[in-house]
């Protein structure tokens, strides 16, 4: 069964980190796989349409995107890959996402190997992975963390499909305090202005188990403060309208790492919630899909 936000396990061994959440959260197979991308992407909240496979000469932008089953998050999870179309191709792709499981350290990034999924490997950016380490203590190079997790695995089967092969750099979040993720965002800018092109990916869902208007009602005060980059903002509405985004310190280091790299506003390119798919909305979850275009 695909819970709308929950969690299966998984393993990995010696730098080769095996799929946690195949065949509950997406298909285990490549075909399956595939098509269920693929209705994703022309489903009737998705964008209608496959992406494009021609790269251009625009850079990528930030992202953030939804992290539940494909089946309820992946029509809104569309939007935000579907930006992908015409771009640069990014030399490494950084997903953050929040720690559901509370194991491994407050601040993760999974540090060598690959990782695996359905659609084949991915190449860990180890480079990248020792010069954050270098720059802040806050990091620490860790395989442990990832061993459950799904908010970071959900994404890579996208990424596959729409860019093809590509290197990653997963950071795994506990910690999502303020002040570690304006660090995380702030070192991310730094150790990136090495590269002539990349992707930051921020892993999310919002408001958890409310009633469809109140979920949407709070997910927009939120998402206010996205479209303005304003991490602190984002903070104290969170607080005070005790709103349940899981993977708020995520965002925060995308929103801090994309401000520093020049980017000035937010763009929500989706919202819609667990109700829209299966018509109950007496309890949903909350999805947004998000982009910020850098200079």
């Amino acid at each position: 069964m695909i819970n709308i936000c929950g969690s299966s396990i998984g393993c990995e061994n010696m730098g080769r980190r095996m799929p946690a959440v195949a065949g509950a959260f997406y298909p285990s197979s490549a075909d399956s796989l595939r098509m269920e991308i693929e209705s994703c992407f022309q489903h009737r909240i998705g964008p209608g349409r496959l992406p494009k496979r021609v790269m251009g000469e625009r850079k990528p932008p930030s992202l953030i995107s939804p992290h539940a089953g494909y089946i309820y998050s992946g029509p809104v999870a569309a939007h935000s890959y579907l930006q992908l179309e015409d771009r640069m191709k990014p030399e490494v792709v950084v997903v953050l996402g929040p720690n559901h499981y509370g194991i491994g350290s407050p601040v993760s990034i999974y540090p060598e190997g690959e990782w695996i999924t359905p659609l084949g490997s991915v190449k860990i950016d180890e480079r990248l992975a020792l010069r954050l380490a270098e720059l802040s203590d806050i990091f620490t190079l860790d395989e442990v963390s990832h061993l459950r997790e799904h908010s970071i695995e959900v994404q890579i089967p996208f990424l596959q499909y729409v860019l093809g092969d590509f290197k990653l750099l997963p950071i795994c979040l506990l910690d999502q305090s303020l002040r570690i993720c304006v660090e995380v965002g702030e070192k991310l800018a730094e150790a990136l202005r090495g590269y002539k092109s990349f992707l930051l990916v921020a892993s999310t869902d919002f408001t958890h188990y409310e009633p469809h208007e109140e979920a949407r009602r709070k997910d927009w005060i939120a998402l206010k403060k996205i479209e303005e980059l304003d991490v602190r903002g984002l903070y104290e509405v969170i607080e005070e309208h005790n709103i349940s985004i899981c993977g708020y310190g995520a965002v925060a280091a995308v929103l801090e790492a994309s401000k520093r790299l020049g980017a000035r506003r937010a763009e929500v390119l989706k919202y819609a919630n667990s109700g829209d798919i299966t018509g109950d909305k007496s309890s949903v979850v909350g999805y947004a899909s998000v982009k910020i275009e850098l200079p």
